[in-house]
């Protein structure tokens, strides 16, 4: 059974678990809830009517956030020269290939993202079951694999983020940070909402959005309503 701290069973009293809020009221009440001695991030979960299972019902890409994360974001170019040295003139934190194909075989993936140039992947490609797993092997799907590094780099450092939907249905992404004022944070969560509306796949039936709920880290969920989000 899971155990609440003396924290979490104060603030969870506040949110009324029968009750489905109002998009702004329910940030401001996940805002007031985040008491924790650092700034949590602010975060969505969304549950689809989808079949993950089915190929052609898998909900996965990307979206720039108009505010960003929050989250200082480390990026690894795994790229010959001379685009190595123009992702870190772009801001990569780390760039290169032979030495950090070698690093991340033995076990280093200190990064939060990896861009790779198409002309690598073949080395890059062996790396997909130490990748793979930690959501961060390079796809083209979502923009990670490309020559255009520079762009690449400064969507993500700038807020772009992925999201895919988990086996179970459920698609959830940190979206900011609760140190945000409340208007940042709504217009974070109505940008994601609605390019996870857009991603509906043409073979999706029935209700598309079950489910949608935000929280802070360590704070309690607070279920919304889908009409009180503006369909952009």
């Amino acid at each position: 059974m899971k155990k609440f701290s003396k924290r979490y069973k104060v603030v969870a009293k506040s949110v009324d678990k029968s009750k489905v809020y109002d998009a702004k009221e329910a940030v401001g009440l996940v805002k007031k809830n985040a008491t924790a001695k650092f700034d949590e991030s602010f975060e969505i979960a969304i549950k689809l009517g989808v079949d993950p299972r089915k190929a052609d019902q898998m909900v996965r890409g990307t979206v720039s956030l108009p505010h960003g994360t929050g989250k200082t974001v480390k990026v690894l170019v795994l790229a010959k020269s001379p685009k190595d040295q123009e992702a870190l003139n772009a801001g990569a934190d780390y760039a290169g290939l032979e030495e950090y194909i070698e690093k991340i075989k033995s076990g280093w993936t200190d990064v939060d993202v990896v861009i790779a140039t198409p002309d690598v992947m073949g080395e890059v490609g062996k790396l997909g079951r130490i990748l793979g797993p930690r959501g961060l092997m390079p796809n083209p799907k979502v923009g990670t694999v490309t020559f255009e590094v520079e762009k690449a780099i400064k969507e993500i450092k700038a807020g772009k983020i992925e999201y895919r939907v988990d086996k179970t249905g459920n698609i959830s992404a940190a979206i900011g940070k609760c140190s945000f004022d409340d208007n940042k944070l709504y217009e974070n969560m109505v940008t994601f909402f609605n390019n996870i509306l857009r991603a509906k796949p043409s073979t999706a039936k029935g209700k598309y959005v079950k489910h949608i709920s935000l929280s802070s880290t360590m704070g309690p969920g607070v279920q919304i309503s889908e009409s009180s989000v503006p369909i952009e």
